[in-house]
């Protein structure tokens, strides 16, 4: 039996947690008005490459003339996008995706992303991937207003702190959301009319800009580019909002931090080591581990083991 810790969950009672990391789902993001990539088969490939940072659900939001449909279920991204599913979400011109682990909220259908929710500048819908360590204040005071939340996850919060700042201009309302935030969050918010990609100040969650023909792409990490078929671009700046639209990219600074913090565990455990993050190859920082842990513990071995799998660039 695994051994089992209590933590407090941030909205409900305190529940028992395995002791493993629940830390990183994977987002997805396409913006294509010219018909030249399906958006919604993009999206249902993007979220395939990046199953390994979410088993749980998974969604796909696609926007088109009608406004945006969407998704989402429980389990991997094959068995929820089954019977037609996939197919009933193509014809829009762009898409976000999620694929899931749960930070904050337990693992319901009701707790899948992508969120969609209406707004004064009409609908809207987001991914996460990131946890908010101030979402319990955030979300009483949302409440305390006047707002009701479906959900018991912390991207709610943010979702719902936007449409609160939706009279004014989408990046005005992200970048004053983002002034409210403390924690860590790479965000894709999709409108009637263009992509946001957004990083934390400290960029503790990575988020990477590719291209696929004429469409912008957003995502988790760089070897998704390579599964779509597109082409790596960069790394979304700490703090960067980088919208794509109908007139190409346009880029602005949120908030700024003194410094970045990467999560360390995307190079230890978390991304998949074919993926490249801020200018770092993962399965090199992997063997650069592995080479600086056998200069620092030297012993005889027979046999090096790798546990768990994202070990075996170390122990090679």
């Amino acid at each position: 039996m695994p051994h089992r810790i209590i933590i407090p969950d941030r909205y409900e009672r305190c529940k028992p947690l395995d002791d493993c990391m629940h830390e990183e789902c994977g987002v997805f993001g396409i913006f294509c008005p010219d018909g030249s990539v399906e958006p919604a088969e993009a999206a249902y490939f993007g979220l395939f490459a990046l199953q390994h940072r979410g088993q749980e659900s998974a969604g796909i939001a696609v926007a088109n003339s009608g406004g945006i449909d969407y998704h989402k279920d429980m389990g991997l991204v094959p068995e929820v996008f089954r019977d037609g599913s996939l197919e009933k979400l193509k014809g829009g011109y762009a898409a976000i995706g999620h694929v899931r682990y749960s930070t904050t909220g337990d693992s319901l259908l009701t707790n899948a992303q992508p969120l969609v929710i209406s707004s004064k500048k009409g609908q809207l819908a987001l991914a996460h991937n990131g946890n908010l360590v101030n979402a319990r204040s955030l979300r009483e005071e949302l409440e305390s207003g006047g707002a009701i939340f479906q959900t018991t996850i912390d991207t709610e919060v943010i979702a719902s702190l936007i449409a609160k700042h939706s009279a004014d201009d989408i990046i005005d309302a992200v970048t004053r959301t983002m002034e409210q935030l403390k924690g860590s969050y790479a965000l894709v918010i999709m409108t009637g009319d263009c992509v946001i990609g957004v990083r934390d100040p400290k960029g503790i969650r990575p988020l990477a800009l590719g291209r696929l023909d004429s469409a912008y792409v957003f995502a988790s990490e760089s070897c998704v580019f390579d599964t779509i078929g597109g082409e790596f671009i960069r790394d979304l700046r700490p703090g960067e909002i980088l919208v794509a639209d109908r007139n190409g990219l346009k880029s602005y600074q949120g908030m700024h931090a003194a410094d970045s913090a990467l999560c360390l565990f995307e190079y230890v455990y978390f991304a998949r080591p074919d993926s490249d993050i801020d200018g770092i190859a993962v399965h090199r920082a992997r063997e650069r581990a592995g080479e600086m842990l056998a200069l620092s513990n030297t012993v005889e071995a027979d046999v090096v083991a790798a546990v768990p799998d994202s070990a075996l660039s170390a122990a090679m």
